[in-house]
């Protein structure tokens, strides 16, 4: 059966501008006419991409915002949101201005939240298999590793491609991020999965070609590793205390527990022991390694046992419908 969308007013886009001056006249301009409203967010760019955009560009659709100081892309890109929200915006669209995101495929990502199937839509780059080869080889293995801390911390674990800055957001479902608590800069995309895990809403991957120019990219894995490995280890950390623990107290609870309390008592008690062996030359005896190991299996079945209602308790109904939208009325013109 064939799905149809109506397109109506609302639909703002946001682009956060910092060194794009060479490609986002090109990116503006295949902005297609569903769309209402542009935002350039000028994030104290160094080339004035805003004045560039004021000056070359003349598309009514067009509003420039300027930070007086670089707030990384986390942060134009809630700026966005906000002036997206006070204009009665309906969905936004997040953009980069370097000419890597395709903007004709923007219906794509706006039909799921507008079908009510989504609350938040994210590109994947990785969905086409022969498509995979056209990304550098640091990109695809930092992004595997990436995708797998952000599947943990975040705890969608059937969305891929978590640093991919193509996204979709109702925006009522926007109006109810904790702005003060995202990060800012780099760790954004997979930091704002988390928080719109905390509010149970509903996360689709789009499926997408990345394009690979002369653009320059600010991410360089090697440097952000181990930085997001620690914000993941955090934000899992929270994210199981918050739904396991704080929101809710079920049968997965105490599977985590029992894991924590077996692994734990299983990996000191056969340490020491060892330890003691490999000092005294005494072997350890039969009962005393069967009550290590033993208590290492069951304590990783109970693990096995977490992971497996975790994944199948991601959150599947959407939360924009339920909100009661408070958007009534057609966008403001840009001033």
């Amino acid at each position: 059966m064939t799905r149809s969308v109506t397109w109506t007013s609302g639909i703002a886009v946001v682009i956060p501008s910092y060194n794009v001056v060479r490609h986002i006249a090109g990116v503006i301009d295949s902005i297609g006419p569903e769309v209402d409203a542009i935002y350039c967010v000028d994030d104290a760019c160094p080339n004035s991409s805003g004045d560039f955009v004021e000056r070359e560009i003349h598309d009514p659709r067009v509003r420039v915002i300027r930070h007086p100081t670089n707030l990384g892309v986390g942060g134009a890109v809630m700026t966005g949101y906000r002036q997206a929200i006070a204009d009665g915006a309906r969905v936004i669209v997040k953009i980069d201005g370097d000419g890597q995101m395709d903007p004709t495929l923007l219906p794509n990502f706006v039909a799921p939240i507008l079908l009510g199937e989504a609350d938040y839509t994210k590109g994947n780059r990785f969905w086409d298999l022969s498509e995979i080869t056209r990304m550098p080889v640091p990109r695809r293995i930092g992004n595997l590793g990436l995708s797998f801390m952000a599947k943990a911390s975040a705890g969608y674990w059937d969305v891929f491609d978590p640093t991919n800055g193509y996204t979709a957001i109702h925006a009522d479902v926007a109006a109810r991020l904790p702005y003060d608590s995202i990060s800012q800069r780099y760790f954004f995309e997979t930091d704002i999965l988390f928080r719109l895990n905390t509010l149970r809403a509903v996360v689709v991957d789009v499926p997408m070609d990345a394009k690979y120019g002369d653009e320059v990219s600010g991410l360089k894995v090697s440097k952000i590793i181990f930085e997001f490995a620690f914000k993941h280890l955090r934000n899992f950390g929270k994210r199981i205390a918050y739904n396991y623990f704080l929101r809710d107290l079920s049968i997965a609870s105490l599977e985590l527990l029992a894991a924590i309390v077996l692994l734990g008592f299983g990996g000191a008690y056969g340490g020491w022991n060892w330890l003691h062996s490999f000092t005294s030359g005494i072997p350890a005896s039969t009962g005393t390694v069967m009550i290590s190991v033993l208590s290492m299996l069951v304590g990783i079945q109970f693990l096995l046992a977490f992971l497996g209602y975790d994944i199948a308790n991601m959150p599947r109904r959407p939360m924009h419908p339920r909100l009661g939208s408070r958007w009534t009325m057609p966008m403001k013109e840009p001033s």
